[in-house]
Protein backbone atom coordinates (compact mmCIF):
# COMPACT_ATOMS: atom_id res chain seq x y z
CA UNK A 1 0.00 0.00 0.00
CA UNK A 2 1.08 3.62 -0.98
CA UNK A 3 0.53 6.48 1.51
CA UNK A 4 -0.44 9.35 -0.65
CA UNK A 5 -0.20 13.28 0.10
CA UNK A 6 -2.31 14.93 2.24
CA UNK A 7 -2.03 18.58 3.95
CA UNK A 8 -3.95 17.70 7.03
CA UNK A 9 -1.53 16.62 9.68
CA UNK A 10 -2.72 13.09 11.15
CA UNK A 11 -5.00 12.32 7.80
CA UNK A 12 -3.53 9.52 5.30
CA UNK A 13 -5.14 8.61 2.07
CA UNK A 14 -3.58 5.09 1.25
CA UNK A 15 -3.77 3.23 -2.47
CA UNK A 16 -3.40 -0.38 -1.69
CA UNK A 17 -1.65 -2.51 -4.69
CA UNK A 18 -4.90 -3.82 -6.90
CA UNK A 19 -4.21 -7.27 -8.95
CA UNK A 20 -6.10 -7.53 -11.71
CA UNK A 21 -6.95 -9.12 -14.63
CA UNK A 22 -9.92 -10.03 -17.18
CA UNK A 23 -11.60 -12.12 -14.46
CA UNK A 24 -11.64 -9.06 -11.97
CA UNK A 25 -9.54 -8.17 -9.30
CA UNK A 26 -7.94 -8.68 -5.82
CA UNK A 27 -6.46 -6.15 -2.88
CA UNK A 28 -5.69 -6.04 0.99
CA UNK A 29 -8.33 -3.99 2.15
CA UNK A 30 -7.22 -4.57 5.77
CA UNK A 31 -3.78 -5.14 6.90
CA UNK A 32 -2.44 -4.44 10.37
CA UNK A 33 1.26 -3.92 9.48
CA UNK A 34 0.84 -2.47 6.09
CA UNK A 35 -1.39 0.14 8.17
CA UNK A 36 1.68 0.52 10.95
CA UNK A 37 3.48 1.09 8.25
CA UNK A 38 1.69 4.16 7.34
CA UNK A 39 1.61 5.70 10.42
CA UNK A 40 -1.76 4.19 11.85
CA UNK A 41 -1.89 2.49 14.63
CA UNK A 42 -5.43 2.16 15.71
CA UNK A 43 -7.39 -1.24 17.15
CA UNK A 44 -10.69 -0.38 14.60
CA UNK A 45 -13.51 -2.29 16.39
CA UNK A 46 -16.50 -2.31 14.79
CA UNK A 47 -17.13 -2.58 10.60
CA UNK A 48 -20.11 0.09 8.96
CA UNK A 49 -21.76 0.04 5.69
CA UNK A 50 -24.14 2.67 4.58
CA UNK A 51 -26.10 2.87 1.36
CA UNK A 52 -26.98 6.04 -0.15
CA UNK A 53 -28.42 7.28 -3.42
CA UNK A 54 -27.01 10.05 -5.83
CA UNK A 55 -26.74 13.46 -3.71
CA UNK A 56 -26.80 12.46 -0.93
CA UNK A 57 -24.61 14.45 1.87
CA UNK A 58 -24.07 12.83 5.17
CA UNK A 59 -21.57 14.72 7.82
CA UNK A 60 -19.85 16.73 9.07
CA UNK A 61 -19.66 14.13 11.95
CA UNK A 62 -17.54 12.87 15.31
CA UNK A 63 -16.88 11.50 17.90
CA UNK A 64 -14.18 11.57 20.62
CA UNK A 65 -11.73 9.04 20.58
CA UNK A 66 -13.24 7.13 17.31
CA UNK A 67 -10.78 7.53 14.33
CA UNK A 68 -12.08 5.89 10.91
CA UNK A 69 -10.62 3.95 8.20
CA UNK A 70 -13.10 4.54 5.10
CA UNK A 71 -13.65 3.32 1.27
CA UNK A 72 -16.10 3.26 -1.09
CA UNK A 73 -16.33 -0.51 -2.23
CA UNK A 74 -19.50 0.55 -4.79
CA UNK A 75 -19.69 3.49 -7.04
CA UNK A 76 -18.27 6.67 -5.59
CA UNK A 77 -18.31 9.44 -3.13
CA UNK A 78 -16.29 12.86 -2.14
CA UNK A 79 -15.10 12.37 1.49
CA UNK A 80 -14.25 15.38 3.05
CA UNK A 81 -12.57 15.60 6.35
CA UNK A 82 -12.31 18.72 8.54
CA UNK A 83 -9.80 19.27 11.62
CA UNK A 84 -11.72 19.87 14.67
CA UNK A 85 -8.74 20.57 17.10
CA UNK A 86 -8.75 23.18 18.78
CA UNK A 87 -5.38 25.26 18.85
CA UNK A 88 -3.98 23.17 15.59
CA UNK A 89 -2.55 25.09 12.94
CA UNK A 90 -5.12 23.65 10.28
CA UNK A 91 -8.43 24.27 13.14
CA UNK A 92 -11.47 24.62 10.50
CA UNK A 93 -9.62 23.57 6.98
CA UNK A 94 -11.11 20.78 5.11
CA UNK A 95 -9.94 18.42 2.40
CA UNK A 96 -11.74 16.04 0.03
CA UNK A 97 -10.53 12.95 -1.76
CA UNK A 98 -12.53 11.24 -4.51
CA UNK A 99 -13.01 7.45 -3.23
CA UNK A 100 -14.49 4.88 -5.59
CA UNK A 101 -14.51 1.21 -6.55
CA UNK A 102 -12.24 1.72 -9.14
CA UNK A 103 -9.07 3.29 -7.47
CA UNK A 104 -10.09 1.27 -4.21
CA UNK A 105 -8.15 4.56 -2.09
CA UNK A 106 -9.34 4.31 1.21
CA UNK A 107 -8.79 7.66 3.79
CA UNK A 108 -7.60 7.65 7.47
CA UNK A 109 -9.51 9.68 9.56
CA UNK A 110 -8.00 10.49 12.93
CA UNK A 111 -9.28 11.46 16.07
CA UNK A 112 -10.26 15.34 16.35
CA UNK A 113 -11.45 15.10 12.82
CA UNK A 114 -15.14 15.82 11.65
CA UNK A 115 -16.24 13.36 8.72
CA UNK A 116 -18.97 13.39 5.75
CA UNK A 117 -18.82 12.26 2.26
CA UNK A 118 -21.47 13.11 -0.92
CA UNK A 119 -22.46 10.80 -2.94
CA UNK A 120 -21.21 11.09 -6.60
CA UNK A 121 -22.78 7.75 -8.66
CA UNK A 122 -26.55 6.79 -8.76
CA UNK A 123 -25.96 4.42 -5.44
CA UNK A 124 -22.65 4.14 -3.04
CA UNK A 125 -21.63 1.63 -0.68
CA UNK A 126 -19.47 2.93 1.76
CA UNK A 127 -17.88 0.81 4.45
CA UNK A 128 -15.72 2.04 7.54
CA UNK A 129 -13.79 0.87 10.39
CA UNK A 130 -14.06 2.79 13.78
CA UNK A 131 -11.61 2.76 16.70
CA UNK A 132 -14.64 3.05 18.85
CA UNK A 133 -17.80 1.42 19.33
CA UNK A 134 -20.68 3.96 18.10
CA UNK A 135 -21.71 5.77 21.18
CA UNK A 136 -25.14 8.19 20.50
CA UNK A 137 -24.83 10.20 23.65
CA UNK A 138 -21.18 11.27 22.43
CA UNK A 139 -21.38 11.57 18.93
CA UNK A 140 -21.84 15.04 17.39
CA UNK A 141 -21.45 16.98 14.47
CA UNK A 142 -21.66 20.57 12.58
CA UNK A 143 -23.46 21.74 9.20
CA UNK A 144 -22.02 20.64 5.87
CA UNK A 145 -22.56 23.68 4.65
CA UNK A 146 -21.41 25.52 7.31
CA UNK A 147 -19.93 29.19 5.81
CA UNK A 148 -17.05 29.66 7.84
CA UNK A 149 -15.47 26.06 6.69
CA UNK A 150 -16.49 26.88 3.28
CA UNK A 151 -16.37 23.01 1.98
CA UNK A 152 -16.57 22.81 -1.70
CA UNK A 153 -18.86 20.14 -2.02
CA UNK A 154 -19.17 19.00 -6.04
CA UNK A 155 -22.91 19.59 -6.36
CA UNK A 156 -25.14 21.77 -7.23
CA UNK A 157 -26.99 22.70 -3.69
CA UNK A 158 -30.22 21.99 -5.20
CA UNK A 159 -29.01 18.81 -5.86
CA UNK A 160 -27.96 17.65 -2.39
CA UNK A 161 -30.38 15.48 -0.20
CA UNK A 162 -29.54 15.99 3.50
CA UNK A 163 -31.52 14.33 6.67
CA UNK A 164 -32.84 17.02 8.97
CA UNK A 165 -30.43 16.26 11.79
CA UNK A 166 -27.44 17.67 9.47
CA UNK A 167 -29.04 20.50 8.00
CA UNK A 168 -30.35 22.02 11.08
CA UNK A 169 -26.92 21.36 12.85
CA UNK A 170 -24.96 24.16 14.49
CA UNK A 171 -22.03 25.29 13.29
CA UNK A 172 -17.95 24.57 13.67
CA UNK A 173 -17.51 28.00 15.42
CA UNK A 174 -20.64 27.84 17.87
CA UNK A 175 -19.05 24.13 18.93
CA UNK A 176 -15.77 24.97 19.45
CA UNK A 177 -15.81 26.03 23.37
CA UNK A 178 -17.11 22.85 23.76
CA UNK A 179 -15.15 20.55 21.76
CA UNK A 180 -13.22 18.04 23.62
CA UNK A 181 -10.44 17.81 20.60
CA UNK A 182 -6.65 19.81 21.31
CA UNK A 183 -3.74 19.51 19.45
CA UNK A 184 -1.10 17.73 21.38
Amino acid sequence: MQVLTTSLDGVRLLEPVVHGDARGFFLESFRVDALAAAGIAESFVQDNHSRSRQGVVRGMHFQPGQAKLVRCARGAIFDVVVDIRVGSPSFGRWEGYELNDQSHHQLYVPNGFAHGFCVLSEVADVIYKVSEYYDPAAEGGFRFDDPDVAIRWPLDASAMIVSARDSSAATLARLTPSLPFRQQ
